[in-house]
């Protein structure tokens, strides 16, 4: 289990692809005195994602790489060294649309926590509100889970459950839970450091 050390945070790195809502929510978390993790970097596969505005907002280093197919061994190994050579001992992806490498998972000798938008182990991968609302499932939610080699697929940390209504859009599920998933991710952070 990652340990933080006396009154240390544990050095972290958040893993985006988008707008990152979550990311954004982590270092605000982590700027309070229950937090044990410190954001000290941030990473993304796509350089025009709108998350990596925080890194000027906040001061905190980040880093691009392309993750293609042909590309994928060695974009992990650099990352792997620049984790390393940061001191990173925990990474949180928070919709990093890329799914990491059983080798990666191995190597990094941390923990890695991911955010997923369902009740696992219900809807894993993709669309997600799209196949919960054909599906007319009454709930839905968000699940922070420790990350393993199968997708969506490792040790459920906690999850958080949201209620479906009638008119119930994509769109308006999507926002519901995103306001959820910006709650349970510290949560689950919390409880990672108190197990």
């Amino acid at each position: 289990m990652v340990q933080s050390t006396g009154n240390k945070k544990v050095k972290t790195a958040v893993f985006i692809s988008g707008t990152g809502s979550n990311l954004k929510s982590l270092i605000v978390f982590s700027k309070t005195k229950e937090s044990p993790i410190s954001v000290n970097l941030i990473i993304s596969n796509k350089s025009k994602a709108k998350g990596l505005n925080y890194s000027k907002i906040f001061k905190i280093k980040k880093k691009v790489l392309d993750f293609k197919k042909k590309n994928l061994v060695l974009s992990e190994r650099k990352l792997l060294s620049f984790l390393k050579k940061n001191n990173i001992k925990l990474i949180c992806l928070a919709g990093f649309m890329i799914i990491l490498s059983k080798n990666f998972i191995k190597k990094f000798n941390g923990k890695i926590l991911n955010i997923h938008p369902s009740l696992l182990p219900k809807y894993k991968g993709l669309n997600t509100h799209k196949r919960v609302l054909n599906n007319k499932e009454k709930y839905s939610g968000c699940t922070v889970h420790f990350v393993n080699s199968k997708l969506d697929s490792g040790k459920i940390i906690l999850q958080k459950k949201v209620k479906i209504k009638k008119n119930e859009t994509e769109n308006s599920l999507a926002k519901k839970i995103l306001i959820q998933e910006h709650k349970l991710y510290p949560k689950a952070i919390l409880k990672v450091f108190s197990l």
